[in-house]
């Protein structure tokens, strides 16, 4: 345990059934924390305790019905929110003039429209409760530059990184604090998918595209889920009580801005 001051606050993570949002889940489990976590994944549409400190629940951010569902159910087991950390993304991989815009729609429903709604009604909970929390982002250095084939996943990663700064001069006078983290390449099941998809379109190997990342990080290695979290933890903590509407790169030196 790192700080004493999170333990029994209300943590709620979504996407958490892998990569970082796995890592945050178990980083604040270890901080004695009460977690609650979210994934379309899981099967359980009711707020399940399946261990001391940890409740599962499904839940898929682009619908709002069940956002408003997730609320209502906090509000009935007393669970008000101390910190949200709004995981959940995904990508797909294509030329933008090649790109399925189905495929298009669907990435900015869950990674932008799923962070509004989410944040929206999280955040009004906290209000509506008097809580001084933290609203925690995780967007992306796609965030802040262009990547060739990921025309979708930048475009949704720029709108979320501009929600965050604008939620944050909203609920400042609340003391809520509002912050993203953008990870650079980081070590996921979805970066592994995007090497071999986006090998395919470039006529690369999956190899190939993992030596290009690494050649790029100025660290010299790409990173891990637990880089990312350890920052979120930091974000969640006291030592951030000075810090709201920042865009905070954990990119091994990437990115810079």
């Amino acid at each position: 345990m790192y700080f004493s001051e999170l333990r029994k606050k209300v943590i709620l993570v979504i996407g958490t059934s892998q990569g970082i949002g796995q890592s945050v889940v178990e980083t604040f489990q270890k901080e004695d924390a009460i977690v609650i976590a979210c994934d379309i994944t899981f099967e359980e549409s009711e707020l399940t305790k399946v261990s001391k400190g940890l409740y599962k629940v499904h839940l898929d951010i682009s619908n709002e019905n069940e956002i408003i569902h997730l609320v209502q159910q906090l509000e009935k087991a007393q669970l008000i929110p101390n910190v949200l950390v709004n995981v959940a993304g995904i990508s797909t991989i294509d030329f933008l003039t090649e790109s399925n815009t189905e495929d298009f729609d669907k990435v900015l429903a869950v990674n932008t429209r799923g962070t509004y709604l989410s944040s929206k009604h999280i955040t009004a909970l906290m209000q509506q409760n008097q809580i001084h929390g933290r609203v925690i982002f995780v967007a992306s250095q796609a965030g802040k530059n262009g990547y060739k084939g990921m025309s979708a996943y930048v475009a949704s990663k720029h709108a979320v990184i501009g929600l965050c700064k604008t939620l944050a001069l909203e609920v400042a006078q609340d003391g809520i604090l509002v912050n993203a983290v953008c990870p650079g390449i980081i070590e996921t099941p979805m970066k592994h998918r995007e090497r071999i998809e986006g090998g395919e379109i470039r006529g690369m190997s999956a190899q190939e595209v993992l030596e290009e990342d690494q050649s790029q990080v100025p660290l010299g290695r790409t990173g891990s889920t637990q880089d990312v979290a350890n920052v979120i933890l930091f974000l969640a903590s006291p030592l951030s009580s000075y810090m709201t509407g920042q865009a905070i790169n954990v990119t091994g030196g990437m990115t810079m801005h």
